[in-house]
């Protein structure tokens, strides 16, 4: 695999992943299974409130092509069909939704030592064009986001970020929302044998002058369990627990408490992923 900036979307990604991901209010079942000839079979499902979510995927591997195909309970069946390295460092994306006709979209991605493109275009008479790009090194990297409807001619998005990384350090800055909204984003691996760390994220809104922070850390217990936990400048502060108690099965539980009207209840958040 190319070493170099990576992506657009990796700019801040460790901190986001340390603040954001894994933390769940809702409760989430997935089982995931295999056929004899290889094909990945997952069902799962999500219950929101009252709400009851489900879908069922495959995924069908072939030599350097990956096709996946997910069905949901609105009986909407999205397929994308990915073709890695059909060149050094080009990967190629076509993904479409059925019933809806202007959902197609070829998307491309090339990783260089010193850039990282992604573009795509929607398979319609006037499509919305994506370009991300980033160019620099494993320390420094400095990109671009841009979206373009050219049905309206109009800028949909435009979006700046940098990013700085050392061996235990990465720091970041974006510049979203087409200028009105900065964000800063803080990573630091404190004890790499128990992968514990800390991050935070600071972002100010020029339109509504509001800032919010949101500060986290996690910490293995022991190789197959992680604590995390984050509070942010509203007073929402959560924390999660997830055990892996067999390889690639995780059970993961959560909760947040609002601080500033702790006679409310907390949300508790439960997460079951089961592979074979």
């Amino acid at each position: 695999m190319v070493k170099g900036p990576g992506l657009y979307s990796d700019i801040g990604k460790k901190a986001r992943d340390l603040l954001y991901r894994d933390y769940v209010s809702d409760h989430k079942f997935t089982v995931t299974t295999y056929s004899t000839t290889g094909v990945a079979i997952t069902a799962s499902g999500l219950k929101k409130g009252e709400l009851f979510l489900a879908d069922v995927s495959t995924q069908l591997k072939n030599k350097n092509t990956t096709t996946d195909v997910k069905v949901d309970t609105n009986s909407n069946v999205y397929t994308t069909i990915t073709v890695d390295e059909p060149a050094p460092g080009l990967k190629t994306i076509f993904s479409f939704v059925v019933p809806d006709q202007k959902s197609g979209k070829v998307e491309l991605q090339y990783l260089h030592e010193y850039a990282g493109i992604n573009t795509s275009i929607g398979l319609t008479t006037s499509p919305l064009v994506n370009f991300s790009g980033v160019a620099g090194n494993n320390t420094v990297a400095l990109g671009t986001d841009l979206s373009f409807d050219t049905a309206t001619g109009n800028f949909t998005k435009c979006n700046a970020g940098l990013s700085f990384s050392s061996s235990d350090l990465i720091a970041s800055l974006a510049l979203n929302d087409k200028g009105d909204t900065v964000s800063a984003s803080y990573y630091h691996t404190v004890k790499p044998v128990t992968n514990t760390a800390v991050g935070a994220e600071l972002t100010h809104s020029f339109s509504s002058n509001e800032n919010t922070l949101t500060i986290g850390t996690q910490h293995l217990l022991d190789p197959l369990t992680t604590v995390k936990a984050r509070v942010n400048s509203y007073g929402k502060a959560s924390a999660l627990i997830q055990h892996e108690w067999r390889p690639k099965s995780l059970f993961t539980i959560s909760g947040e408490v609002d601080t500033r009207a702790i006679e409310k209840s907390a949300k508790i958040g439960l997460a079951v992923a089961l592979k074979p």
